[in-house]
């Protein structure tokens, strides 16, 4: 059982020294240091009250009666992977469903930010996720939301921050620091809000994460990172990456379910050569699916292998760099003394299968197998009642009105794999006082967290979808009412409808039926089920939507991020379509004739 290192201290010079038996003895690997980026053979770990005491060529004399033995064959050992920025929410389970589906991918730390759950339940929310991560077998620490709602006066949440919850959530155990800094534009004017949320976080000596999504690297990014943000996860292109790390910032690079940047970024390690230091790896968002089919961190190490990184520099990556970022590395990242023995073994470093996991010094999963329990706490009924829309919905609460026989209209432009969209116009044909969508999909969005009935309507390009269909969802980044993208006014009705007799998902209707859902009652954004049935349940939804038409590489994370008014350009809230670029709200119909 991991003990904090000041209970642990003696007894680790003990087993160190030899003069004591380990608990836990890991024999005969390959020792991956992330120190020196070296791989030292035939090499001991003996772990004591869930942490290192040494790491020997031999440690055959802290082998006691009652010692686990775990042979390694000879295969590396390999720090516990970090994951440096993620949403648990994304992955549509808690954090105990989360940590199960994560731990046989030899991921042993998250650092994540569950500020989707603040835009429902507030301060709350946050509270009952810190909760669960607590408890569980692997570390996972989380960072308190700074921007819900994401950009003041854009949009509307549930339940908004405010910077004294910021500053009491910094006095909380397992917050080790500030969640990503969305409204760079109020950092970067100097707004008190905002720069009093930062200003708690560093006077508790703990890290600001950063969120600058705008290309602008002159004046406004120069006050950003002067505000005070330590990093950006934010960054699609290799320049960007590289402005971020001269300014002292960490750039994090990420492999999500639908976001892949590592590629593109990556070149300023193996073709310009710049230390590696400045730079982690992370998620972001990762659902279900590609956590049970494809990994987690370990994808990613692997992926910025393929695309020509040293995989003992993606290692690094992908765990001291990030303890340092955070100051965690006397905790950490490694395997050396005192730290937390948090341990992978793999035959391979290129291919990084993960056939043994040890964390905080059990052994957790093996050849992909869980070896633990993931606790649940108990969520209460406010976490299982969320999704509230005042009154029924008609088709003709889907409606774009219009006079004249036509109309320009503005149309939000989906872009596969990247969290941007386009701002696009287009003219669209006006029959019986309403606008017609040629070419382009309707796109609503239901307020779902007061009951106002409320419903914005607009266009959007990019899905393909074809027949009389809609997709719904009550995860809508950030502030997560209700996202309907279809064909046909009726059907997104009908998908609106059965949402709120789910409590919160995602479901996907033609024709009038139900061709697949997945439930997320906690809170409209979770599930307490397990990540396999999570897993099925949206490729469920996958196939429906590719049924519809659709060929767009998952396609339900690009829907759920159409309501994000902190990332270009264009986005739908409960206010308006806003012009990212430059905050500003207007309407869907800018001319008609």
């Amino acid at each position: 059982m991991l003990k904090p290192w000041i209970e642990a201290q003696a007894r680790l010079v003990e087993v160190a020294a030899g003069r004591a038996p380990a608990d836990t003895v890991i024999r005969g690997g390959q020792w991956v240091n992330v120190h020196t980026r070296e791989v030292l053979p035939g090499h001991d770990i003996a772990i004591a009250d869930g942490r290192v005491a040494c790491v020997l060529p031999d440690a055959s004399a802290n082998i006691g009666p009652e010692t686990q033995v775990i042979e390694a064959e000879g295969r590396y050992m390999v720090p516990g992977l970090i994951d440096a920025h993620m949403h648990v929410e994304s992955g549509m389970l808690t954090p105990a469903g989360f940590a199960a589906a994560v731990i046989p991918h030899g991921t042993t730390t998250i650092l994540h930010d569950p500020h989707e759950i603040a835009n429902v339940m507030g301060l709350e929310g946050v509270r009952l996720m810190r909760d669960e991560s607590l408890i569980q077998p692997i570390t996972m620490l989380t960072q308190m939301p700074s921007c819900a709602p994401s950009a003041p006066g854009l949009e509307t949440t549930g339940c908004p921050i405010t910077a004294g919850e910021v500053a009491q959530a910094m006095g909380w155990d397992g917050v080790v620091g500030l969640g990503e800094m969305m409204n760079f534009p109020a950092v970067s004017a100097g707004d008190p809000a905002m720069l009093s949320e930062i200003a708690a976080t560093r006077a508790a000596g703990k890290t600001v994460g950063g969120h600058y999504a705008s290309p602008d690297l002159g004046r406004a990014f120069s006050a950003y990172v002067a505000g005070g943000a330590a990093d950006d996860h934010e960054t699609v292109a290799e320049a960007q990456a590289v402005a971020r790390v001269r300014q002292g910032m960490g750039a994090m690079l990420r492999l999500g379910s639908a976001w892949h940047d590592v590629q593109a970024q990556i070149t300023a390690i193996t073709q310009r050569g710049l230390d590696p230091s400045g730079f982690m790896l992370c998620t972001d968002d990762s659902h279900a699916g590609t956590l049970v089919h494809d990994g987690h961190m370990d994808r990613v190490v692997r992926h910025a292998v393929d695309c020509g990184c040293d995989p003992l520099v993606a290692i690094q990556m992908a765990t001291i760099n990030t303890a340092r970022h955070f100051g965690l590395e006397r905790e950490l990242g490694s395997i050396t003394p005192g730290r937390r023995a948090d341990v992978m073994l793999t035959s391979d470093l290129r291919a990084l299968p993960v056939e043994m996991v040890v964390a905080q010094g059990r052994l957790v999963a093996e050849d992909g197998r869980l070896l633990v329990d993931c606790p649940l706490i108990d969520w209460p009924d406010a976490a299982r009642n969320s999704v509230h829309l005042g009154r029924a919905l008609t088709a003709a609460d889907f409606r774009v009105p219009a006079e004249g026989t036509e109309a320009d209209v503005r149309v939000i432009g989906v872009i596969e794999n990247q969290a941007p969209t386009r701002a696009l116009t287009a003219t669209l044909p006006v029959r019986d006082g309403e606008v017609i969508p040629e070419g382009v999909e309707r796109i609503a969005l239901v307020e779902r967290h007061k009951g106002t009935g409320g419903v914005v309507n607009g266009f959007v390009q990019g899905f393909g979808y074809r027949g009389r269909m809609a997709v719904a969802s009550t995860i809508a980044h950030d502030s997560h009412h209700m996202i309907v993208v279809g064909t046909c006014g009726a059907n997104m009705a009908a998908a609106s409808a059965r949402l709120a007799e789910l409590g919160g998902g995602v479901t996907v209707f033609r024709d009038g039926a139900e061709l697949a859902h997945v439930a997320l009652p906690i809170a409209g954004l979770m599930s307490e089920r397990p990540a396999a049935e999570v897993a099925e349940a949206v490729e469920a939804i996958n196939h429906a939507i590719r049924d519809c038409g659709c060929t767009l590489n998952n396609a339900i994370m690009q829907h759920v991020l159409l309501a994000l008014v902190v990332i270009p350009e264009l986005r739908i809230s409960d206010l308006g379509l806003v012009a990212v670029t430059r905050f500003q709200i207007g309407d869907v119909v800018t001319a008609s004739r």
